[in-house]
């Protein structure tokens, strides 16, 4: 595929991050734009999009077309979603407006995401939509799954000021075709990611990715909502390291129940979770922030998908109830 035209739809912190590196990109031919709102949209055409890159020793600015309007901006070759799974159905017009034939749309997503089944050979459930995720079928319908490429990412990133990027770590950023196709438009899309200076890993398995990464997210970020303790906290007290092992249990059966395959045992996932540091989880910064949480791709879906395999799953069901509530107060609160 040709890219010329780069929209990164949600530009806070791993989006903003994404955008900064194509933007630096030397010898690049791309025009790159970015959605964004609020008081970051103001800072980034005011002063730039900045991004202070781990061991770093001054940030990445650049200058680039910024709005809160896709209807502004004209078709584009590639599309990256930087926003969270609760947020992506409001954003499915906008993201729509911006397709043309041939479009692909990198969707950077933690938990399971609207189109996880589509194209799925190993659950049995291939196609199978959940209302949960995508509200009357929008982005099914508008964007559409087969336009997908899966981002799975490990990188660290906080909006440390409006227009201001910090990165936590030297991550990494796992792209696969929902189909497990090694595909040609996989293969430019990574060159180019990787040409911009990201840590960039191709897989025939992004499902294995997904239920990788969730094990965690599933217990780490909800239960620093609650209790509002960064990693090392949760991982030194241990009913709260116990509770994390229970959960991570859950999610594994429910993914295997599905046909994922695991690289690393619950203890392995414990004992790397140790060396993750003082790290503040995405959900705890949002409860902060007094934005709504990402509750049902993290766990919502380990409960509801818990009841399609007929997989038990307290824990996460009981924490369920918890962090909803919680969010509930949380936004009233404002």
């Amino acid at each position: 595929m040709s890219i010329k035209t780069i929209c990164i739809y949600g530009a806070g912190a791993l989006g903003g991050a994404i955008a900064v590196k194509l933007a630096n990109q030397a010898g690049t031919d791309a025009t790159i734009s970015v959605v964004a709102r609020g008081t970051h949209l103001d800072a980034i055409r005011d002063k730039g999009l900045s991004l202070r890159e781990a061991d770093a020793e001054r940030p990445l600015n650049v200058r680039l077309t910024a709005t809160d309007d896709p209807g502004t901006l004209p078709p584009q070759d590639l599309v990256i979603t930087g926003l969270k799974g609760h947020q992506l159905a409001p954003a499915a017009e906008g993201i729509a407006g911006l397709l043309k034939e041939g479009t692909r749309v990198v969707m950077i997503l933690n938990g399971i995401p609207w189109w996880y089944f589509h194209r799925d050979a190993e659950s049995r459930h291939a196609e199978l939509q959940f209302d949960e995720l995508d509200p009357g079928g929008r982005l099914w319908r508008l964007i559409g799954p087969e336009r997908v490429i899966g981002c799975v990412a490990y990188q660290g990133a906080e909006v440390i000021n409006p227009g201001e990027i910090q990165l936590a770590n030297n991550g990494r950023f796992v792209l696969g075709e929902p189909s497990g196709e090694m595909s040609a438009d996989l293969k430019a899309i990574a060159g180019l990611l990787t040409g911009a200076g990201l840590n960039i890993v191709r897989t025939p398995v992004i499902r294995d990715e997904i239920w990788s990464k969730l094990m965690g997210n599933a217990a780490f970020n909800p239960i620093s909502a609650l209790t509002r303790a960064l990693m090392t906290d949760i991982m030194a007290d241990p009913p709260l390291f116990a509770m994390v092992g229970k959960v991570m249990n859950e999610v594994r059966a429910v993914g295997e129940a599905l046909g994922a395959r695991f690289s690393m045992t619950v203890e392995q996932r414990l004992e790397q979770s140790r060396h993750i540091g003082g790290v503040r989880t995405s959900m705890l910064q949002d409860l902060i922030g007094g934005k709504a949480l990402e509750i049902t791709p993290l766990v919502g879906m380990v409960a509801a998908l818990g009841r399609l395999t007929a997989v038990p799953t307290p824990v996460s069901e009981t924490i369920l109830v918890l962090v909803t509530q919680l969010d509930r107060e949380n936004q009233r609160g404002r």
